[in-house]
């Protein structure tokens, strides 16, 4: 059975997350991105807490596509340490989960 997941990404823009979501859904890495701008991020980094201004990339996919997935954003990011988390999705309308994993099959 394929498990179908979704993917969180962060990106410092509204076009890195789009450009980074065209991509992995053009190479069928994803089936499905979502770009949703104006997020704010509280993090530590180098030390220091810091604040800034993000974008969130929700990506659609299944679990045997993550790791080619990942190495593609961190191909793809800016970022010296981008975010790339999977959570499992754990139910829904299988039609649909039916056509993540028929998009990004090989």
């Amino acid at each position: 059975m394929v498990t179908a997941i979704l993917v969180y990404i962060t990106a410092a823009t509204p076009e890195d997350a789009t450009s980074i979501g065209t991509a992995i859904v053009g190479e069928r890495l994803a089936a499905c991105a979502n770009v949703i701008p104006g997020m704010t991020s509280i993090y530590r980094w180098e030390g220091e807490v810091r604040q800034d201004s993000e974008t969130v990339l929700i990506l659609k996919t299944t679990e045997d596509r993550l790791d080619a997935l990942t190495a593609r954003v961190r191909a793809l990011h800016p970022y010296d340490l981008p975010c790339v988390v999977a959570l499992p999705i754990r139910g829904g309308n299988q039609a649909f989960l039916d056509w993540i994993a028929g998009e990004v099959a090989d």
